[in-house]
């Protein structure tokens, strides 16, 4: 088994900072700029939210990461309830997981980016237009048909990650 590494992304002795103190990234040699690449570029995640009864629910969605922050807006795609579970979940325990991942034939490019959280709905305006915006601008389709239901925001208490080429370069590993 790999042993995994501990970075802190405001550790002076890593070059790529964070903009919140005290964020922590687990990775093996994958620098934390990189990290952060992945997730920025990356089209669709998996996030998991915590029902009050412990229940994890998971759902695919669209996203973008602003600093320590990941903003999802509830879109017109159709969908079976009016009442979502993921906002349900996030009202009541606030705990939320975030997965980026990327899947190839070729097990050499494997990767993946776990981000945990604490979630909230946005309730400020401006940071609600804010988030929409930012959505719009990755994703063209929202240019045409913005999303209008609520904006999640998920404030990124650690971060872990790994690469299958990053793993085999590791000589640790």
């Amino acid at each position: 088994m790999r042993r995994r590494h501990t970075h802190r992304l405001d550790d002076p002795g890593n070059h790529n900072e964070s903009s919140r103190p005290g964020s922590a990234v687990t990775v093996g040699p994958v620098p934390a700029d990189e990290i952060r690449h992945r997730v920025r570029s990356a089209r669709v995640a998996r996030l998991a939210t915590v029902a009050a009864d412990g229940r994890p629910h998971l759902v695919p969605v669209c996203f973008v990461l602003l600093d320590e922050v990941v903003y999802h807006a509830v879109d017109e795609k159709p969908k079976r309830h009016r009442r979502l579970r993921r906002l349900e979940n996030i009202q009541a325990t606030g705990h939320t997981c975030l997965l980026v991942d990327e899947y190839d034939e070729d097990w050499s490019r494997l990767w993946w980016v776990r981000l945990d959280g604490h979630g909230r709905l946005v309730e400020d305006r401006t940071e609600e237009a804010a988030a929409r915006a930012a959505l719009a601008d990755k994703y063209p389709q929202y240019v045409q048909q913005p999303p209008a239901g609520p904006v999640i925001a998920i404030a990124v208490t650690g971060w872990s990650a790994w690469s299958a080429a990053d793993a085999a370069a590791d000589p640790a590993g």
